[in-house]
């Protein structure tokens, strides 16, 4: 009866499809559910526009009572003690959820400490596409397992360039190189480095130079190429690189470009290498719902409506519009079909036992950046092998 009529305000990063689909939701769920919540939405376009949207309606009454945000907002937010902690949401024996059913890797980005500042609403990630047929004609029966293996694939397809008649392609063939901070936090992973330690950011460790300085061997031997005006997807598809970096977001259009090339080869999703021994990473990240404090009718309507969105049926009707990750593990029951005929994104969730986390961290939003500009500057400036702890 307290939640009856009640009305909630939502604001969401997105536009286009994303935009549309939750537009849908948001139609259903006032329609449909049994308490008579009404909800509002506004779409702030993207994450930049919403955080700082969000950030400045806090102090007042406009702010919303739930968001679609980075968990790196989340984090801040919380921190400004303006977010409600879920756990006891989540652990209610009436309204709550089976946190089982959420992948460890998707569950934990939103913890600060033991309090539960957000949920996971879209989870992504950043992984290596190989092809598996040119791959084969190259000698090479499987994919790389570890760095050695991924740096003699690479290696044999840019001397396979040099056999042929054209000049134009010599310097092509091998990894095209991707320098996203997502790209260059994998690779650190990888070799068992990182951004953190004991909580603090340390970039200038063993293990995260040894990850850099295999990189610029890569490029230094001609194996890793880059060209501002190359598109990634069109290289693979044309096979002028073996390997690309990509995310889910991705596979349909390489799909695309691989058969509008008019080519057969078959392809695969496979996570970063690292040294012998150790198992390949994939980064895992995404947006989070997140609830602000108000009252507690307020608070309770916007949770009914986070669990509703992770019910198999929304999950999945997301997975099969934006490609991405099904949040819950039962959702991939209804998936058959899109398994089937997305095999490569049946690849990507078979890898998530690797996935790893971004730091939880609100200090992240802000530290992201100077990674992938520093990474970057390192190709840019054609930073030595020897020089990279410098």
């Amino acid at each position: 009866e307290a939640l009856k009529g009640l009305e909630i305000t939502v604001w969401t990063p997105w536009y286009g499809i994303e935009s549309d689909l939750f537009n849908s939701f948001v139609k259903d769920f006032n329609e449909q559910n049994e308490w008579g919540i009404q909800v509002h939405l506004q779409d702030k376009v993207n994450f930049a526009n919403l955080y700082e949207s969000v950030t400045a309606s806090l102090p007042t009454e406009a702010r919303p009572d739930l968001v679609i945000a980075l968990p790196e907002h989340a984090q801040g937010w919380y921190a400004d003690g303006l977010v409600t902690d879920l756990t006891d949401y989540i652990d209610d024996p009436k309204y709550g959820l089976d946190s089982g059913d959420i992948p460890s890797v998707f569950w934990n980005q939103d913890l600060a400490g033991e309090a539960r500042v957000a949920i996971p609403a879209q989870r992504n990630t950043q992984f290596l596409l190989w092809n598996e047929t040119w791959g084969g004609k190259l000698g090479f029966e499987s994919a790389p397992e570890t760095a050695g293996v991924f740096r003699e694939q690479a290696c044999g397809a840019q001397k396979s360039m040099l056999s042929d008649e054209f000049t134009e392609n010599d310097s092509l063939g091998g990894w095209l190189v991707n320098t996203e901070a997502t790209t260059a936090y994998a690779w650190l992973l990888a070799f068992g480095g990182g951004v953190l330690e004991e909580g603090n950011y340390r970039f200038l460790a063993p293990k995260n130079i040894e990850s850099f300085k295999y990189l610029r061997e890569l490029s230094e031997s001609g194996c890793a190429w880059q060209n501002a005006s190359a598109d990634p997807i069109t290289a693979f598809a044309n096979r002028e690189a073996l390997f690309i970096t990509a995310n889910l977001h991705d596979l349909p259009f390489v799909a695309r470009a691989i058969a509008g090339a008019n080519n057969t080869d078959t392809w695969q999703a496979i996570p970063f290498p690292g040294p012998a021994g150790t198992n390949g990473v994939l980064t895992v990240f995404g947006s989070s719902y997140v609830i602000f404090d108000s009252t507690e009718q307020e608070q309770l309507a916007a949770w009914l409506f986070v669990r509703w969105l992770l019910d198999n049926e929304q999950d999945a009707r997301w997975v099969e519009t934006t490609h991405l990750f099904p949040l819950r593990t039962s959702t991939l029951d209804l998936l058959g079909d899109y398994e089937k005929t997305h095999p490569q994104w049946a690849q990507a969730v078979a890898l998530l036992p690797e996935g790893m986390i971004q730091p939880q961290l609100a200090s992240w939003r802000t530290v992201k950046v100077m990674l992938g500009d520093g990474f970057a500057h390192m190709y840019r400036v054609n930073v030595s092998s020897g020089q990279v702890a410098a």
